[in-house]
């Protein structure tokens, strides 16, 4: 306990620098930067694998490139990149015209847009970490990468959805068409395939998509006055472990073999756009970020220098109705968030930081994992920014788009829940899953088209789990927090592969917990904490109003219904699969069976 206690010490020591350094508005010595980087290093646990030291913001802020257009190209290609100044290029993956990540693709609302994606990878960068032994892997997979290309958030036809089995391996195409029904918010394409995400992910394979529309146009005449052109700026935000050579390492706990799965492990650097710790001049004015958690498993408390106030004007599925202004926001892999900050705030010369302070999953944690405590600097010129102003408002005013709409009253609940039956803080989490299923056994939800359904996700495990639905968005109600050894008590998991989902009502301890201001909005990806209910709601659209049919189907076994309507009535089965999912977008957990599948049927 002293050691772990010593650590969280250090890492306060270091947030407290850091904002110091901003508050003084003076630059930093390299020699000074290099030294907290060591101390930090020096702070973990030896069970964790470590980056050699690096000296933060030695590089500058890449910015993506940008593409667009109603017919896009994009190859995932094997190459090498430099993450830091002080270390040699490292293999890597990366789309497109780009030797790690993807470039950002801005498309329309209302435009249907299609997307080629080939795989002309050369084996992997990550090969001797392959785990053969997890869902429909084997050894060609160290030589012969499978992809599956996923446009995360996006409103799409099961055959265009990139799910996990719709694998494209070296040499081979697939073209997906995006209908162009998303409203204007900030999606991501990710690689998905089964049991490879984390491995793919890692090694580059992820961008960004904006999606514009008449009011959010991306130009500096749209009609909610919000920044643009070199004033909008998407932030791919990550965590590593680097290797003293410059290759990466998924690799995090030195108890584990390698090639052989670890269930989730923090890194201790942070990487953004690409590069470590880098550093941007800004102007003083507003600026618009972008931000994702494309991290594989750390939940982020960011913030910045001196908590310098920002405004959350968006998430997942768009834009909120009015600013939120805060100074800290918390993102679980997968979300994202549009935040406005004031550069202008502050004086010339200040050098801001984006930070994080959030304690680490547990599995980390037990093993001596500390948060990883910063992403990367903003050096605050003297030029004048954008001067725009914060609008007070972002819907219902004139030329603006419609309100939220208000919550919706469900017509169904149904239970889930996210386990970890093997034992919570277990290095070799096997049983993790989702509803005590594999993802290959045949019992799916099954939600009707039309219909308003409250999910109670029930997270019986010690750690957070962002839970991410394909194709429908929700609104998040709350969290409450559960009796989790009565519930277990009262109903007793049965063996791995027998759904396991009971009632939960009769065990909740506290009344809900609403969600935070900026979580307001249309959401794809919900955290969830654990102990707690998390309550969302979501709406399955009908195939009139998409235009397409979403209950495009498989031959398969029988599926079970997994719910009953408000009179408790069962609702029935089936004998076909659905193409889409909804899983756990810790990666390391979706690899190995936090994943179901689930089939929207007609009314």
């Amino acid at each position: 306990m002293s050691g772990a206690l010593s650590r969280r010490t250090a890492l306060r020591g270091l947030a407290a620098v850091a904002v110091a350094a901003g508050a003084a508005a003076l630059p930093v010595a390299s020699t000074t930067r290099r030294a907290l980087a060591d101390d930090f290093l020096r702070g973990q646990s030896p069970l964790l694998f470590h980056s050699p030291p690096l000296t933060p913001f030695r590089d500058e802020l890449p910015r993506l490139p940008l593409i667009s257009g109603t017919e896009i190209s994009l190859d995932a290609h094997s190459s090498s990149h430099v993450f830091h100044a002080d270390l040699r290029p490292g293999p890597t993956f990366g789309y497109g015209q780009c030797d790690y990540l993807g470039p950002t693709i801005e498309s329309q609302q209302g435009q249907p847009w299609t997307l080629k994606y080939s795989n002309t990878t050369a084996g992997n960068p990550l090969a001797a970490d392959i785990d053969t032994s997890l869902h429909g892997m084997s050894e060609m997979d160290r030589t012969t990468t499978p992809t599956s290309l996923h446009l995360h958030g996006s409103i799409t036809e099961p055959a265009s959805d990139g799910h996990s089995e719709m694998l494209v391996r070296p040499g081979e195409s697939m073209t997906h068409n995006f209908p162009g029904l998303n409203d204007a918010a900030g999606l991501w394409y990710h690689d998905h395939a089964m049991s490879m995400t984390r491995i793919n992910v890692y090694a580059g394979l992820l961008g960004m998509n904006l999606v514009r529309d008449r009011w959010d146009t991306g130009t500096s005449d749209n009609a909610l006055g919000l920044p643009s052109g070199e004033f909008e700026l998407p932030l791919v935000l990550q965590e590593k472990i680097m290797n003293p050579d410059g290759s990466m390492s998924i690799r995090s706990n030195v108890t584990v073999p390698q090639g052989k799965w670890e269930g989730g492990g923090t890194g201790d650097v942070g990487v953004v756009n690409g590069k470590i710790w880098p550093t941007m001049e800004v102007a003083r004015g507003m600026y618009r970020l972008r931000l994702v958690n494309a991290g594989s498993y750390s939940v982020w408390n960011l913030f910045f220098t001196n908590r310098l106030r920002f405004w959350v004007i968006g998430n997942d599925g768009g834009l909120l109705d009015a600013p939120v202004e805060t100074t800290s926001i918390r993102l679980a892999p997968a979300e994202r968030a549009d935040i406005l900050v004031d550069f202008g705030a502050v004086e010339p010369g200040a050098l801001i930081e984006l930070l994080n302070d959030e304690p680490p999953p547990a599995q980390a944690a037990s093993l001596g994992a500390v948060p990883m405590p910063m992403f990367c600097q903003f050096r605050v010129a003297s030029a004048a920014g954008f001067r725009g102003g914060m609008p007070s408002l972002l819907r219902g005013g004139k030329g603006q788009p419609d309100l939220l709409p208000a919550l919706p009253t469900p017509t169904f609940t149904r239970t889930v829940t996210v386990n970890q039956p093997s034992g919570g803080l277990n290095l070799d989490m096997t049983l993790m899953n989702l509803n005590n299923l594999r993802y290959s056994d045949p019992d799916i939800e099954m939600p009707k088209q039309g219909t308003v359904e409250m999910w109670n996700i029930v997270n019986t495990t010690v750690e957070p789990h962002p839970i991410h639905l394909h194709l429908a968005h929700f609104r998040t109600l709350g969290r409450i927090p559960i009796d989790l050894a009565a519930y277990q008590r009262d109903f007793p998991r049965p063996a791995f592969g027998t759904r396991w989902a009971p009632p939960v009502e009769k065990f909740l301890t506290g009344p809900s917990v609403p969600p935070a201001t900026w979580e307001a909005g249309w959401k794809d990806t919900v955290n969830t904490y654990p102990g707690t209910v998390t309550q969302i709601l979501v709406r399955f659209p009908t195939a009139d109003e998409l235009g397409f049919d979403p209950d495009a189907t498989f031959a398969g076994p029988a599926v079970h219904h997994g719910g009953s309507d408000m009179s408790g009535h069962d609702m029935g089965g089936s004998s076909e699969l659905q193409g889409y999912m909804w899983h756990c977008h810790m990666l390391d957990h979706e690899d190995h069976e936090m994943m179901l599948r689930y089939r929207t049927v007609a009314p």
